[in-house]
């Protein structure tokens, strides 16, 4: 059968032969993901690029969120703008990618995604409904997660 490091090398040398490969090394930290090895697996964690999109908008001392939805009525308070709207593209073009609400990145700092080997191939779904609990709209909201494998050992 072969070892795990032997099935690796076995599909680099034939992504090689249509691709220009090149090793780089352990992943550290690419497109503001952060990979940290743990014992069985590893952390995939944006904590790093969080920090820094805080540190930009100076909302590092803000206070924290649970969740990135808003269930206060929207009222029509005056809002200030940025006073330099370049500040103001950067940070957009960041919240794009990280897709979260200043407050609520604050709130999740520390938690990542831990990826591990499991044996089980069980599928679990989860999922999640509030039907007209938008306070605006009255517009219901629902969500679900799937995973394959061991789930939280």
């Amino acid at each position: 059968m072969g070892s795990d490091s032997d099935r690796v090398t076995a599909l680099i040398d034939k992504l090689a032969l249509e691709f220009k490969v090149r090793g780089m090394g352990v992943p550290s930290f690419f497109l503001g993901i952060e990979t940290v090895l743990l014992s069985g697996g590893m952390l995939l964690s944006q904590q790093r690029y969080m920090k820094d999109i805080l540190k930009c908008a100076g909302m590092v001392d803000c206070k924290s969120v649970i969740t990135p939805v808003s269930s206060a009525k929207i009222t029509d308070d005056v809002v200030v703008p940025y006073a330099d709207p370049t500040q103001y593209r950067s940070l957009a073009g960041a919240l794009q990618y990280l897709t979260r609400v200043l407050r609520y990145v604050k709130g999740t700092l520390n938690l990542g995604l831990r990826i591990s080997r499991s044996t089980s191939m069980d599928i679990h779904a989860y999922s999640d409904s509030d039907w007209a609990g938008d306070p605006n709209d009255r517009k219901s909201t629902s969500d679900f997660a799937v995973f394959c494998g061991t789930f939280f050992d």
